[in-house]
């Protein structure tokens, strides 16, 4: 299955409507692995900021793969938190984590 290239979407949008925003977003564009799901949305919350109204639209297509889903578990063990902290903190369903705690 073929994925989108996001780096070259995000450097594209940097370069054509927020060449101010370029410097800050520069680490995570020369990554050399491809962009994680993590990298993905910190550059976007770089970049375009929160606003309510398309954070509930995107909310709802995000999807996570399996490195993503073992990362995000990580990120809870490393600072002890319950799942509903978890879940505040990546704005994620309570019953997601406890489905991605079950299967992995």
């Amino acid at each position: 299955m073929m994925k989108p290239d996001y780096k070259n979407i995000y450097s594209d949008i940097l370069e054509k409507k927020y060449p101010h925003k370029t410097e800050e977003c520069l680490p995570l564009l020369r990554k050399k692995k491809d962009l994680s799901v993590m990298d993905i949305l910190e550059l976007n919350l770089r970049i375009f900021g929160t606003s309510s109204e398309t954070f509930e639209t995107n909310q709802k297509h995000r999807s996570y793969g399996k490195s993503d889903i073992l990362q995000i578990l990580d990120y809870q063990k490393r600072n002890q938190l319950s799942n509903s902290q978890l879940a505040r903190h990546f704005k994620l369903s309570r019953n997601t984590v406890a489905k991605w705690k079950r299967i992995f």
